[in-house]
């Protein structure tokens, strides 16, 4: 219903969290226990304090503050889906423009590709199987990929697949389609929900900053229309993810501002689901090659803090997660104790992070995921798309056990 308020899946002072088991002998400089101080009297960080936590040369100081906050809300388990990537066109009219991306193409160029839906099915019959319980559906911005091509797609894929949850399309997707099909953002997110988009995801938001955009992505999706297409599904009940691309050319202050867009939509529709920060990828691409950059851009004390500060400053969200896709599994693994409370699932054929130099695996098997989890001494449990336990595996020797 246009105007409803998406129940948030936590509420800030409204939710059953208990008190962050904080030691502030732990800490040792004083930016991150001031922090702290604030955390344990309910305050809320300010852009200056976060900026403040990235600049912090207490990793573990940090590390402790998130992660007994994250625990006071979310105890020892961590979550994660079983889904799998569709990525069903890279054609894409920013080719030229959004430097840092090596997955686009010009319509006409070598490498160019757009799915029949017969592709879409057969790519997406991995979920026959019945463990599949997600499909996140994200591509270029296509001209010749408007709504009825979505539409049917959706439709096919529910036909197909009943169990299978649909997360699909950027906000900067739904934005591409309702200027070429000239409807509004709502009037296409209606007609797609119609036709079996169940969740967004968070992709696209890259860095709010305009002065950023326009050097890694001139003619993009503003900052401000992202939160608003993002404002407009979660009216109309469409709940979505949130993200950051990190680690080319953005400061410190367009950090924390970005957080702080985020956080005020949140407090306005309490939409978001999650909160995932997405480590930049140099090679293979534009502005990797204008900044002199190979290999990942971001160390791990950046990725780390980068999860930390989210945690800490987003505190109307439940859910942060690591992409280990981006950070690789080990760093993802070492995030669990620095406020992350949900990996990157199951994936299966991801395209688009490492069309510009991701090294790691396209997907993980279950096993795979539970040793991660379990080897950082946390409790894996499998989740929906809404971040609702379906199964927990509490012992390495144990059935999963299903939830209430």
């Amino acid at each position: 219903m246009a105007g409803a308020r998406v129940e948030p899946a936590t509420a800030r002072n409204g939710a059953p969290d208990g008190v962050p088991a904080i030691d502030l002998a732990r800490v040792s400089d004083p930016a991150v226990r001031q922090v702290a101080e604030t955390v344990l009297s309910g305050g809320r960080l300010t852009q200056a304090d976060a900026i403040a936590l990235y600049r912090t040369a207490d990793l573990t100081g940090l590390g402790h503050v998130a992660d007994a906050v994250n625990r006071a809300r979310n105890g020892d388990v961590v979550t994660f889906a079983a889904n799998q990537h569709i990525n069903p066109t890279n054609v894409c009219i920013l080719r030229t423009t959004c430097t840092f991306c090596g997955y686009a193409r010009l319509p006409k160029e070598q490498g160019a590709y757009r799915y029949t839906l017969d592709q879409v099915l057969a790519e997406a019959a991995h979920a026959a199987d019945g463990l599949t319980r997600e499909f996140h559906i994200v591509g270029g911005l296509d001209m010749e990929a408007g709504l009825a091509y979505y539409q049917e797609m959706f439709r096919a894929l529910k036909a197909n697949f009943p169990h299978v949850h649909i997360k699909a399309l950027t906000a900067v997707e739904i934005a591409h389609i309702a200027r070429i099909e000239k409807m509004s953002w709502a009037d296409v997110l209606s007609a797609l929900r119609e036709a079996g988009l169940d969740t967004m995801p968070g992709g696209g938001a890259e860095t709010f900053s305009a002065a950023v955009r326009e050097q890694i992505a001139h003619k993009k999706l503003a900052g401000a229309d992202y939160i608003g297409v993002h404002r407009a599904a979660h009216q109309l009940g469409i709940r979505s993810n949130c993200t950051m691309l990190y680690g080319h050319v953005e400061t410190l202050e367009d950090r924390a501002a970005h957080l702080q867009m985020l956080r005020n939509l949140q407090d306005e529709t309490g939409g978001f689901l999650a909160y995932i920060p997405l480590a930049y990828h140099p090679d293979d691409n534009a502005l990797g090659a204008e900044l002199g950059r190979q290999g990942t851009a971001t160390g791990g004390v950046d990725d780390l803090r980068m999860l930390a500060v989210g945690r800490l400053f987003l505190d109307n969200f439940r859910h942060v997660k690591s992409h280990w896709i981006m950070v690789t599994p080990f760093v993802s693994q070492v995030a669990l104790h620095y406020g992350v409370n949900d990996l990157e699932g199951t994936v299966v054929r991801e395209k688009i992070y490492h069309a510009v130099g991701a090294t790691t695996p396209q997907g993980m098997t279950l096993d795979q995921v539970l040793r991660l989890i379990r080897g950082a001494g946390k409790v894996p449990a499998e989740r929906d798309s809404f971040y609702n336990i379906l199964r927990r595996f509490d012992a390495p020797d144990a059935q999963p056990v299903a939830a209430a």
